[in-house]
């Protein structure tokens, strides 16, 4: 990682993963990158998403294959500067810092490489639908058991071991300093 300033630890890479709407998956294919935003739930070390039984994702994700993940939360355009102080450091030609502190963007981030592997035992696969239903639909995650059993032969879901995890951070304090490693 360039910027070991905003480097964080795997406990807050982990939480990124458990707060993010979604993740972005990237799988090789002939050395060319395919990618596609999955719902994606996080169970200790493991990862899990459903899918149909067909489609080029399904084409491509091999047992045993390596693939990355990338997630991101808490992603805005802080507004630290007012734009009347920014008119003035403009009109005397003070613009060094206005790139990192308004043309800016804070953000948390994880990415995770690990290996994939489909779900064939069927125990395994209702654990992983129902903890996904608990993440996207919690007022109604307890009401899917029907829908489950009623799909789950129609229904591939997938397990990525967490292999390397990092996580970065970029935000700003109230006084607008950027916050460095380990500030909370």
């Amino acid at each position: 990682m360039r910027r070991k300033d905003r480097e964080m630890d795997r406990e807050y890479a982990l939480d990124i993963v458990d707060r993010s709407d979604y993740g972005v998956l990237a799988i090789a294919e002939n050395n060319i990158p395919y990618t596609v935003i999955l719902s994606i739930v996080r169970v200790g070390d493991y990862l899990y998403f459903h899918s149909a039984t067909g489609g080029k994702k399904v084409e491509l994700l091999k047992d045993g294959s390596i693939v990355s993940l990338s997630f991101a939360c808490d992603v805005k355009v802080p507004e630290l500067i007012s734009r009347e102080k920014i008119e003035e450091m403009v009109s005397k030609g003070q613009v060094a810092t206005l790139g990192s502190r308004v043309y800016t963007t804070e953000f948390g981030s994880a990415h995770i490489m690990g290996r994939v592997k489909k779900i064939e035992d069927e125990e395994e696969k209702i654990m992983a639908l129902i903890e996904l239903c608990k993440k996207y639909t919690p007022k109604v995650y307890d009401l899917a058991n029907d829908f489950i059993q009623m799909s789950i032969n129609r229904t591939n879901v997938y397990r990525i071991s967490i292999d390397e995890i990092s996580g970065k951070r970029k935000a700003f304090n109230e006084a607008g300093e950027e916050l460095k490693w380990g500030a909370i």
